[in-house]
């Protein structure tokens, strides 16, 4: 598969402060990546900075083969970067559906499509954003990644404290958008035993630097080498450690 991101020699943080050092990955056209690491290792700080919302020190981001490094959010997401932050960025004042047809773009990805995934989303079309449950408005958020039809989309612990049952149809959801949709994904999670049954590869951050990358079926079997890095051998939502809110280096 061809590469569709690049990420070379990436350093950048916010203001002086420098939270990664030298990245260098790929994600290949229709692959799907985890980005694991403990609390503060530079996972959220690598997501923003492919977004474009850090301080840019060194190295470059190309997609599909063309440079973004430059670019403003704006622009990156015009490129085709899809981005579910951690606060999700929902319209709390708009319906469910003025959520994603205010922001909607032409492609593959239409309103129908995104209600015949998210069915529940459907039946709340026209309750307001904050009427959702926190499930109910990270469906949303990924929706509207969705409905503008990114090349690759990023997604910020999107499992983060939600109810059993809400990470199960969100997980449904991923395999159907990875697999069936071939759409590339970056997906950062604490819960690596989920996530890693969705992706292709995985990376580990320590310290703002990658400290593995392999296969996720491999790094899925090895409990030794995530309890060495990532801090939780095993498997289940309540496998995950603390929450990092606040911590911009997280």
């Amino acid at each position: 598969m061809p590469d569709l991101l690049n990420v070379e020699r990436l350093t950048a943080g916010y203001g002086e402060a420098v939270v990664l050092k030298d990245v260098s990955f790929k994600v290949a056209e229709g692959q799907a990546l985890a980005l694991l690491g403990r609390n503060g290792m530079g996972k959220t700080t690598l997501v923003n900075s492919i977004v474009g919302v850090t301080t840019h020190i060194g190295g470059s981001i190309a997609l599909d083969g063309r440079d973004i490094t430059g670019l403003r959010p704006d622009q990156r997401a015009h490129a085709g970067v899809g981005w579910v932050p951690q606060e999700r960025n929902i319209f709390r004042s708009l319906t469910v559906e003025e959520n994603m047809t205010a922001i909607e773009r032409p492609g593959a990805w239409t309103l129908e499509k995104v209600y015949e995934v998210f069915p529940r989303l459907a039946e709340r079309r026209n309750n307001l954003g904050h009427q959702l449950s926190g499930g109910e408005q990270q469906m949303l958020a990924v929706a509207r990644a969705l409905i503008l039809n990114p090349r690759i989309m990023l997604l910020d612990e999107p499992l983060e404290g939600l109810a059993p049952i809400i990470i199960e149809e969100l997980l449904i959801v991923l395999r159907k958008i990875i697999r069936e949709e071939k759409l590339s994904v970056i997906l950062v999670e604490q819960n690596a035993h989920k996530i890693l049954g969705v992706t292709d590869r995985a990376i580990i951050l320590e310290r703002g630097s990658i400290v593995h990358e392999g296969d996720s079926a491999a790094l899925k079997a090895d409990p030794a080498l995530r309890e060495q890095y990532v801090g939780v051998a095993g498997s289940g939502a309540d496998g995950r450690k603390g929450k990092r809110k606040g911590n911009s280096g997280g």
